[in-house]
């Protein structure tokens, strides 16, 4: 299980990610039951 400071860690950089995505998505990597990567794909629409 991860620590509260993990948590709060993880948590911040997930928000930073979301605030600018318009579009796309965000993964997680999970091992061993700790998030050890995050993946963002962002996607530009031309209009």
């Amino acid at each position: 299980m991860a620590s509260e400071q993990e948590f709060q860690r993880v948590s911040k950089q997930l928000q930073e990610l979301l605030d600018g995505l318009k579009f796309g998505s965000v993964t997680l990597i999970v091992q061993d039951g700790k998030i050890v990567q995050i993946e963002k794909s962002e996607k530009v629409r031309l209009k």
